[in-house]
């Protein structure tokens, strides 16, 4: 071989760095590249500093429990000398592989990102491997696992593949979450646990327990400032959350795609994609996270560019109660009081009187709209309003033309169908998208209903979860996952400007996944605001406020019974994407005039509000819940006080709003206009002024004394530089 053809030299280092952040990878003489930083970008570094950041020897010395690296390759394995959770699970015709990887292909991609490839010729498989440093600091992992062997030598179970990185032992802190329906993304922290543990969910969608994001965190994770390690998984059903607390090792936090037995078999040249995993290092707390997170939703090519629109949704205002009088009378109030996508909800295709029927027959139901639904589509169009409509197409009744006509496209174990133990939900199955024909069955359906009545937007609905989700006698999860990936993409690409929500029995499935196709969420099923406020909370720790769906609920609460003022409602939906979920018909005159407010005040604050930073002031008392949103120029800023419960003093504490310029002053106003809360005995000087005017210093440092609000009440608050 000539010097002109050799391969390049195999670095020994490679540095990532962008926005903040930094990643250094040690590439070994044998075996898989090593992750030895991923935290504070640490500037350029030199060979000296870089072997200081890698102390530990190449092989251990006595008294070492094994003979081999301490250091963790990118995917650790027992041969490693790695007693944690294997990074790679795989065996071939009933044996296990230890594959012994040789990297034959190192690629620097620009300053963020390196893709490396090994390969085993032993155990006949190749694995790449992709590190990248986002926009915004945000590390995406990428993994694909190939069956390099002939045809003859039998296919590979892929048991698992997951994606791991190293937190120094100062983040003592673990923070899960759980949850249930309308109370979706509940946080739990606790120590960092010893030992390998997990947090899973075999729901075949995400679930309302979703694990959501794995926190490690130095000390219990603050909003504003501490260190905190975060991960989140992009896929849309069953998944692990690990962490790897071991002595002999730096702690690994990570995620991957859960399989079933035989669900992922590799033949002759076939490949395994995992899911990207998304990793955050902040160093400013959970804010950080956001805005590392934010950051890069932002960026993607695919994320909404155009105002996002004031919404209604016909579901809680009429249920299956559906008449084209009603509809066509909701439709004129909402354009009058500013709404500009009208939703139909659930209940308008054929037989669809209740939740036990239809599912799976997308077609318009003539004997409630004898006429179609061209007249309501065609009125909506006219009163400047998009048209949305509901879908939920990866599931089917079987008291349905579609399952009397295909009853093997139902998607379980058909000893469970029909299920004589109640493993049905809402009376419902999965429709296996996986099978061609059905996917193309629901495909032709759906596009057909766009097409001719002009669909700009679809709730795309989830209302169950999958059990024994069997597809041709194995495992089919997963193939129904991609194959729902597939069918959304397929419909946006034939329909141009169609937007999608993804909604599952509200928030249990709003993944990195789904929203790779999707254009917002839907947070919960709960318009209760008391418990929006934390649902809320929880899902723009990953998801900017554009992306989540928020209305504005009647009182008392469909989901809780709660009875809340209006004015809390509407300053609880400002916090996301706002609409309504409503009987606007039946408002007062007062409540009339508040929602037509809403809709002024949300179309003047929207440019700030949906491309500013998320902020979340700490303040001490349990019954606050104080989040901002600050414009990227530091120009303006809106935030809402509210209260779950009463305070604890009779006067409140001071909010300290972090992100202004201090160097600049601050008009500070009160928007009253949305409808006055009830406030207590104690109102700050500040509030009585017409204009407050105060420096950003003095707002950072000493900050705003509050009003003693009663239980249940909000404040918004509108600041705006001199």
């Amino acid at each position: 071989m000539t010097p002109a053809s050799a391969p390049a030299p195999r670095p020994t280092w490679t540095v990532l760095r962008r926005d903040g952040v930094g990643v250094v990878v040690r590439h070994p003489a044998q075996g898989l590249p090593a992750v030895v930083h991923w935290g504070a970008d640490l500037g350029e570094l030199d060979d000296a500093t870089l072997a200081a950041l890698d102390p530990i020897t190449e092989r251990q010395t006595a008294p070492g429990t094994l003979d081999a690296a301490w250091r963790l390759p990118l995917v650790p394995q027992e041969s490693d000398g790695w007693a944690g959770r294997p990074g790679l699970l795989a065996g071939r015709g009933g044996r296990p592989l230890f594959p012994r990887w040789t990297v034959v292909d190192v690629e620097r991609r620009g300053g963020a990102a390196l893709h490396v490839v090994a390969e085993d010729d032993v155990a006949h498989l190749r694995l790449a491997l992709g590190i990248e440093v986002g926009a915004g600091g945000l590390v995406l992992l990428h993994q694909e696992l190939t069956n390099t062997a002939g045809p003859d030598a039998g296919v590979v179970d892929v048991t698992q593949l997951e994606a791991t990185l190293p937190v120094p032992r100062t983040a003592d802190h673990l923070t899960s979450f759980g949850g249930r329906w309308t109370r979706e993304k509940s946080p739990l922290t606790t120590l960092m646990p010893r030992g390998s543990t997990t947090r899973q969910s075999r729901r075949g969608r995400g679930g309302h327990d979703s694990p959501w994001v794995t926190l490690a965190s130095v000390g219990e994770p603050r909003n504003r400032s501490g260190e905190v390690w975060a991960v989140h998984l992009g896929w849309s059903a069953d998944v692990t959350h690990r962490t790897d607390r071991l002595t002999e090792h730096t702690t690994l936090i990570g995620a991957g795609e859960l399989l079933r037995p035989c669900e992922i078999q590799l033949g002759a040249g076939e490949t395994y994609t995992a899911p990207v995993t998304y990793f955050a290092w902040s160093a400013s707390g959970l804010d950080g996270v956001s805005d590392r997170f934010h950051t890069w939703l932002r960026t993607r090519p695919q994320h909404p560019r155009t105002p996002r629109p004031l919404v209604l949704n016909t579901w809680e205002a009429v249920y299956f109660d559906h008449d084209p009088a009603t509809s066509a009378e909701l439709a004129r109030r909402a354009a009058e009081v500013g709404v500009q996508r009208f939703v139909l909800d659930d209940g308008w295709f054929s037989g669809r009187r209740d939740d036990t029927t239809s599912l799976g027959d997308w077609t318009v139901d003539t004997d409630v709209y004898p006429d179609g639904l061209e007249p309501l589509a065609d009125l909506v169009h006219s009163l400047g309003m998009q048209f949305g409509i509901w879908f939920e197409p990866e599931m089917v009744n079987l008291d349905s033309e579609l399952a009397r006509r295909h009853p093997g496209w139902i998607l379980g174990n058909p000893a469970s169908v029909p299920s004589p133990d109640g493993i049905s939900f809402r009376t419902q199955y999965v429709l296996d998208l996986a099978e061609p024909a059905a996917w193309e069955h629901v495909r032709s359906q759906m596009s057909e209903v766009v097409s001719r009545l002009g669909v700009d937007f679809i709730k795309w609905d989830h209302n169950r979860d999958l059990v024994e989700a069997v597809h041709d006698g194995t495992p089919g999860t997963h193939r129904q996952t991609r194959a729902a990936y597939r069918l959304i993409a397929r419909l946006k690409a034939d329909h141009p400007g169609l937007e999608i929500e993804s909604c599952s029995s509200g928030g249990a499935r709003t993944d990195l996944g789904i929203l790779e196709h999707t254009d917002r969420v839907w947070a919960s099923d709960s318009n209760d605001p008391v418990e929006r406020l934390d649902i809320q909370r929880w899902t723009e720790l990953v998801l900017p406020p554009e992306l989540i769906g928020a209305h504005v609920g009647p009182s008392p609460a469909h989901s809780s019974g709660r009875m809340t003022d209006l004015s809390y409602r509407i300053a609880t939906s400002l916090q996301g994407s706002p609409g309504f979920e409503w009987d606007i018909l039946q408002c007062t005159a007062e409540e009339t005039a508040q929602i037509v407010e809403l809709g002024r005040l949300y179309q003047e604050l929207r440019p700030l509000l949906h491309t500013g930073t998320v902020v979340h002031p700490d303040m001490r008392d349990p019954a606050l819940r104080v989040r901002g949103v600050v414009a990227k120029d530091r120009s303006a800023a809106v935030f809402t006080v509210a209260t779950v419960a009463s305070l604890e003093e009779a006067q409140s504490e001071r909010l300290r709003i972090d992100g202004l310029d201090p160097d600049r002053r601050y008009t500070v106003r009160v928007l009253d206009e949305i409808g006055a809360g009830r406030r207590g005995w104690v109102h700050p000087g500040w509030m009585g002024a017409e204009r407050a005017t105060v420096p950003g210093r003095v707002l950072a440092e000493v900050g705003l004394q509050l009003p003693t609000l009663w239980p249940v009440q909000a404040v918004v608050l509108h600041l705006t530089a001199v």
